[in-house]
């Protein structure tokens, strides 16, 4: 039975949520506020958390922002009032996997459910090194010749993504869907500006990259 954390400050959507969640098979656990949010999360393992963006104590993006940075990387669904892409991509960059807008359609939040719970990774991992660098998913660090090198949600996720396909040629649509998520309104050059940056901290020569390779026409490769 797939654990499911569910936070919300409103209790006729939080009672709503929970009953719907346990008619469909899964164990939903409620808490109403940021910081007990992110005492449960670090905690305990849940299969999925449901994240209301506007909560008392500290909200949504901070609770994702602050999971993420910890390491827990428990796939994260943010209900959000907000109807602005930028907003939405906000949260996506800060680590979550997609986004339901409120009011939501009970079939449509199952549906997303399920496919977020389909696509969660395989194992990824603890240490990958390669080069000068080394990649710890587990304390979600990057660092280069022994030194910490700053690295942002989004990008954390994309290595996690290469490293896990390594050899294989991945499109920028492959990379949308399983970084920012299925559906999400995000230009493809998104991906590539996200690429030249992660060159930038990975390679020895960004310009002329070993690792993280241009297929033209096809997508990037991860050589390592």
């Amino acid at each position: 039975m797939k654990k499911i954390l569910v936070v919300d400050d409103e209790p006729g959507i939080a009672l709503g949520l929970e009953i719907d969640l346990r008619t469909e098979g899964y164990q939903p656990e409620v808490v109403a506020d940021g910081i007990e949010a992110l005492r449960r999360a670090r905690e305990e393992p849940f299969d999925l958390i449901l994240l209301d963006v506007m909560l008392p104590g500290k909200d949504g993006f901070e609770v994702c922002r602050e999971l993420r940075r910890s390491g827990v990387t428990t796939p994260i669904i943010l209900l959000t009032a907000k109807t602005h892409d930028a907003e939405k991509v906000i949260g996506l960059e800060l680590g979550a996997d997609d986004y339901v807008t409120k009011p939501f359609n009970p079939m449509e939040l199952r549906a997303r459910i399920k496919a977020v719970l389909r696509r969660a990774p395989p194992e990824t991992p603890d240490l990958c090194r390669f080069g000068d660098a080394e990649i710890d998913f587990a304390r979600c660090e990057l660092h280069r010749d022994g030194q910490a090198v700053e690295i942002t949600p989004i990008e954390l996720k994309l290595l996690t993504v290469f490293v896990r396909s390594r050899g294989r040629t991945l499109s920028r649509d492959h990379l949308l869907n399983a970084v920012w998520g299925a559906g999400t309104f995000v230009s493809p050059r998104v991906v590539d500006n996200h690429i030249v940056g992660l060159r930038r901290k990975i390679e020895p020569e960004p310009d002329s990259p070993r690792y993280l390779v241009n297929v033209r026409g096809m997508g990037y490769r991860f050589d390592a």
